[in-house]
């Protein structure tokens, strides 16, 4: 029997659309998500539609728009323990599961109740049809980096093997890396920061539904 998970947080899910006038200053967004490492991030989707000619626009005689911009948006929930957190964003859904309700400490052996966690997520990529799934693990800054990287990944290969299981799909093809240390979400100088970046964390594409 599982116990239910209360939501316990929603950040907020944010659309900007930005336009600019030719010549403006053009407004980067920082870096991107810590937890995600460099080259997966999602991209946005298609920008909206403006039609340059709107005479609502009322835009400065002579001015004309700059390709519109549509950043990402993201919505965040947290359960109530704090122990799996999903994100999703208009291209991705990634579910982060903390390390200590999926295997005991140090060990990439899954723990009896880490099926039912995952056996969700696995439901989850069935109803957003989706052929590519990363798996990816981490651990705190404790210990050797050479052995957080090899236990990150042998946490990720357990979790990504009942995936396998429970979708017993072919066309599906999995990414499974292990970071170690790297990209944390948290401060790793407090435990309870440390608890958050002991994660596995399992993205994949959303189709909107």
């Amino acid at each position: 029997m599982t116990t239910p998970r209360l939501p316990l947080t929603l950040s907020a899910a944010t659309i900007l659309v930005v336009t600019q006038l030719y010549g403006a200053t053009a407004a980067n967004a920082d870096g991107g998500d810590p937890s995600v490492p460099p080259g997966t991030e999602p991209s946005a989707t298609a920008p909206v539609k403006i039609d340059p000619t709107d005479p609502d626009l009322k835009l400065p005689e002579g001015a004309t728009l700059a390709e519109p911009k549509v950043l990402d948006i993201k919505s965040v929930v947290e359960d109530q323990s704090g122990d799996e957190r999903r994100e999703d964003t208009n291209a991705d859904v990634t579910f982060a599961l903390q390390a200590e309700v999926l295997f005991s400490k140090d060990s990439a052996k899954l723990s009896a109740a880490a099926k039912a966690r995952i056996d969700a997520i696995a439901d989850e990529i069935r109803k957003q049809n989706a052929t590519q799934v990363r798996v990816f693990g981490f651990t705190d800054n404790l210990g050797s980096s050479a052995h957080g990287d090899v236990l990150s990944r042998q946490r990720a290969n357990a979790v990504q093997g009942v995936l396998d299981q429970d979708l017993n799909d072919p066309n599906i093809t999995f990414d499974v890396r292990g970071y170690g240390e790297q990209y944390p979400i948290a401060d790793n100088s407090t435990e309870e920061g440390r608890k958050k970046n002991r994660r596995v964390e399992v993205t994949f594409p959303r189709t909107g539904s």
